[in-house]
């Protein structure tokens, strides 16, 4: 009977040390989270998987995961947000399928209620609910520029850069809050550099830096959580438009190996492989962009399969010398693009103009020329395909007639 009380009162006393250790902790995690949820270790292990599926493209995975956060936190806009997230993540491959647009619309509505919420308590409650209004804010902008619903773009980004400007300075709380002051920093400056027309709408706007804002998303990119992917995926946009592609390379790569089955780190990864002349590696990546095209693997579309088939037609024609392998991809590139309505791309036209070369080659002038006037239809007026497209269509018409003549 003594062992038995001796064991019961060791028994309480574990009980009490373990309650005891716990409130210990939960206070200390409190303490360094200031908080704020998004901090917290234990929510970010919980969120990991599910974070990684949803880049991967496993969204049943990732859903049921959210769900599962969402059930521990419903009042928090956490979930939400994440739920409306892998919408998006849907529809990045091809912006121009909307059918995914009402769930992302309706989740981001769903963080953006709950944040309002969280911002009410004060305090870093209201920094880490300007995080989630902003992020939450700023797709729905996005959503709505890809629909050209111009003025609830304007009205969604206008919030968010309201929200955006409540966040910084407080990258000491969390690494997330410099996401959007990277955003804007680099875009900011960038916009008006390349949309003259849009620069009267800046006027009101205080003043940018390209180069402070890469050097902002490149550190979120290293120490955020759950802005690491998407500072990753803007820096991929950046790095090709700043002709940065032996960094872009680097991370497309990177993206790829951690992400295979995303259809656009895919693309991106054969497409930098392909401008920095890395022919094994963008052979290897297009051919298998355009096998998982072929078996309807989602998330790979038209404009993933224009990239790979351009490249391995340029590869055909130019180093493997195999112009009818070459005639095959280019007119893959020419149906993809149609597809999703790229007639304009620089791959298509590109794929246009080397198709004439080659029927030229081959003293096929008639239908060389037609090649030569889609690239003069398709092309902008200021690039270097149409010009040369000219200059060719000029050169066969004196050729087919003197041809004529001869007869």
């Amino acid at each position: 009977m003594k062992t038995k009380f001796l064991f019961f009162l060791l028994f309480l006393s574990s009980v009490s040390s373990a309650q005891s250790w716990f409130e210990t902790a939960e206070k200390n995690e409190q303490a360094r989270s200031g908080g704020m949820l998004l901090k917290r270790a234990e929510v970010q292990i919980e969120a990991t998987e599910a974070i990684n599926a949803m880049y991967n493209y496993n969204f049943t995975e990732a859903i049921r995961e959210f769900g599962y956060l969402r059930a521990k936190y419903p009042e928090h806009p956490l979930p939400y947000f994440l739920f409306g997230l892998a919408e998006w993540w849907k529809i990045v491959p091809n912006t121009d399928n909307d059918m995914y647009d009402a769930k992302c619309e309706l989740f981001m509505d769903q963080a953006i209620e709950k944040a309002e919420k969280l911002y009410d308590q004060g305090g870093n409650q209201e920094i880490e609910a300007s995080f989630f209004l902003a992020a939450s804010y700023a797709f729905k902008s996005r959503m709505y520029a890809e629909r050209k619903k111009w003025l609830k773009a304007s009205n969604a980004g206008k919030n968010a850069l309201k929200y955006f400007d409540k966040c910084k300075g407080h990258e000491d709380l969390s690494p997330e809050m410099a996401f959007g002051d990277g955003l804007y920093n680099y875009y900011r400056q960038w916009v008006p550099e390349n949309y003259s027309a849009l620069k009267p709408i800046f006027w009101f706007f205080h003043e940018g830096n390209k180069s402070k804002g890469i050097g902002q998303l490149e550190w979120v990119s290293r120490n955020a959580f759950y802005t690491r992917t998407e500072a990753q995926y803007f820096l991929l946009q950046i790095y090709a438009s700043e002709n940065q592609h032996e960094k872009g390379y680097q991370l497309a790569r990177y993206l790829h190996v951690t992400y295979p089955w995303n259809p656009y780190f895919h693309r991106m990864y054969a497409r930098e492989c392909f401008v920095t002349g890395r022919m094994q590696e963008a052979d290897a990546a297009a051919k298998l962009i355009l096998e998982r095209l072929d078996n309807r693997q989602f998330g790979y579309e038209a404009a993933s399969g224009r990239y790979a088939s351009y490249i391995l037609a340029y590869y055909n024609q130019f180093f493997y010398h195999n112009p009818a392998a070459a005639k095959e991809y280019y007119h893959r590139t020419i149906n993809y693009a149609q597809a999703n309505g790229a007639t304009e791309s620089g791959y298509n036209t590109s794929a246009l103009l080397n198709l004439g070369k080659i029927a030229d080659s081959e003293g096929n002038l008639p239908e060389a020329k037609q090649y030569y006037e889609k690239v003069i239809q398709y092309a902008d007026k200021k690039t270097s395909q149409r010009e040369e497209a000219k200059k060719l269509l000029a050169n066969n018409l004196k050729r087919q007639k003197e041809q004529r003549r001869k007869k």
